[in-house]
């Protein structure tokens, strides 16, 4: 049986990442959920936090817009 979820039980690779990179830019959930509306991804504050706390899956549109939003490369989005 496949299991969609990382060795540690969680629904996204990139949550973590998010959360670090948006607490060094010194912006609320709330912002980036805002900064990425302004770039075609309809997300809420709370689609954010559960992004970052691994219980939400993330699209691949939505990992492109992450990776521009937050001005890292998706390599560091994915791999970190």
């Amino acid at each position: 049986m496949f299991i969609n979820k990382t060795d540690e039980g969680l629904n996204n690779v990139c949550g973590k990442v998010i959360s670090h990179v948006r607490h060094e830019m010194r912006i609320s959930q709330r912002e980036l959920a805002d900064r990425m509306q302004l770039v075609g991804i309809d997300l809420d504050k709370n689609a954010i936090q559960r992004i970052e706390c691994g219980k939400r899956f993330v699209t691949d549109i939505e990992i492109i817009a992450f990776a521009k939003v937050l001005n890292i490369s998706l390599e560091e989005l994915l791999l970190s």
